[in-house]
């Protein structure tokens, strides 16, 4: 593994890193949210319960195409790459392709974990 390659898995892994901290956090927090709401949920509460559904349906799209875009730009290098140099691209390409793909598909879940995290960790205004 070069060390571009090396930097990139580093990095993905830190954000992962990150995303794993920050969604138990979020997790427990709106459970304690619904509990405390109980059947019969505020205007906010009612608010924050849908905003719930509605951002993880947002960010795994995000990340879907994120991905997808960041694979056809993958293809379109290599293909361009045996076009122009006839040559296959190496093992480290493919790697640090492979590692592009997935930090483009990582971003978007762990900006949105990261970001709720923060958000519902800060003391109401009442």
């Amino acid at each position: 593994m070069n060390t571009s390659t090396r930097r990139k898995a580093t990095r993905i892994g830190a954000q992962t890193t990150q995303m794993m901290l920050a969604a138990p956090q979020v997790v427990v927090q709106r459970l304690t949210r619904m509990a405390l709401a109980g059947a019969q949920p505020s205007r906010a509460d009612q608010r924050e319960f849908q905003r719930m559904g509605a951002e993880k349906v947002a960010a795994f799209g995000e990340s879907w195409q994120a991905m997808a875009l960041q694979m056809v730009k993958v293809q379109q290098q290599f293909a361009l790459s045996m076009l122009w140099g006839w040559k296959l691209p190496t093992a480290s390409a493919w790697q640090g392709a492979a590692l592009d793909v997935l930090g483009k598909g990582v971003a978007p879940v762990r900006r949105r974990a990261v970001a709720n995290a923060r958000r519902l960790q800060r003391p109401k205004a009442r």
